[in-house]
Parts: C-alpha cells; structure tokens; sequence
C-alpha cells in the first residue's frame, strides 16, 4: 500500500534538491532544440531506472539495525545540504545534437544524458537515504520518480520563465534546510531511540 504523506515528503524534497540541479537545465536546452514530447520520454525513461537502483540500494540498508541506518542517513543528508549550500554554479552540459529529429534519435539523447550526469547524483543517494529511512519503497519510488519527472517537464517546457520568477539560490536554500531538518530529525532518532 502507498502511504500519500511518505510519497509527498519525498516528492516535496527530491523536487527541491533536483530543481537547481544541472539536469534541468540540460533539460531545458534539449527542450529548446528538441521536439518537448521525445526529450521528455527519454528523461522520463532514466530518471525511473535511476529511482529504481536508488531504491533497492535504500531498501539494503533497511537490513542493517534501524539506528545505524537512521544515523548514516542523518549523516548523509547533512552532507546533502553541505553540497547544495557550498557548491558554486555548475556548467551546462554539453548535449550533442542527434543527427536526426526521430523519437528514437532525441529520446535516446535526453535518456543517455540524465542516465550519465544523474549516476550518483545528489538526489539518487537522497532518494536511497529516504527509502532507508521509510522502509517504504513503492511510496519512495513513486514520489521521487513524479519528482524528478516534474522537475525535468519545467526544464524542458518553461525552465527560463520558472527561473526569472524564482531565484535559483532561494530553491537551493530551502532544499538545504529541508534536508538539514531531515539530517537532525534522524541523527536525533537515532541518539534516543
């Protein structure tokens, strides 16, 4: 059974970690070039493979006795809000153009891109600590896959526009103090428990 509040805490937080994260941005240059449907499917496509490896590496640790899990995973998103709050700008990645606009062509590009810049990303060990920390993996799964997928369709259809109203520093700093309450909130767990 999915639980809608584990679901929407891991959507409200993978969101957060992955809007300023140089894939939606990737995203919405392929998005500019590209036909939005076929990037999209491509995107779409890695990110679920990425949420499902980060899952089932969540769900090992769940075998591990609850209060080391809840003391690495407060120790992890520390470091998770260390990295969104000391990292400078990062550089756009560079895409190839396909040598054709073919579904096959721009969806196989935009997969092959997320598949590589996203492997071991921030948000693919966050998504692993969260699916620890709940022991719920379809719930973990679902939210950040709708996440990451909400993240990727504002790059690829409205990205520029988003990112003139909002500061890109604002979405960085909250995403660093949600995970640094989450960071507490198991370290604490797992000191009293």
């Amino acid at each position: 059974m999915i639980s809608l509040t584990v679901t929407a805490v891991v959507f409200g937080v993978v969101f957060l970690a992955e809007l300023p994260d140089k894939t939606a941005l990737a995203g919405l240059v392929l998005g500019t070039r590209y036909r939005a449907s076929y990037v999209f499917a491509g995107v779409a496509a890695a990110f679920a493979l990425h949420v499902v490896l980060a899952v089932a590496a969540g769900s090992v640790l769940t075998l591990l006795p609850q209060q080391i899990v809840q003391a690495l995973t407060g120790v992890l998103f520390l470091g998770g809000a260390a990295v969104l709050v000391l990292r400078k700008g990062e550089d756009e990645e560079e895409v190839r153009k396909p040598e054709n606009q073919s579904f096959w062509k721009v969806s196989g590009a935009g997969f092959m891109l997320i598949l590589v810049a996203e492997f071991g990303d921030l948000t693919q060990i966050m998504t692993a600590n969260l699916a620890a920390r709940y022991d719920d993996p379809l719930s973990v799964g679902l939210g950040a896959v709708l996440a990451l997928w909400a993240v990727a369709g504002l790059g690829i259809v409205g990205g520029k526009a988003l990112m003139k109203k909002v500061p890109l520093r604002l979405i960085t700093q909250i995403a660093a103090l949600v995970m640094l309450a989450l960071g507490l909130w198991s370290l604490w767990e797992a000191v009293t428990g």
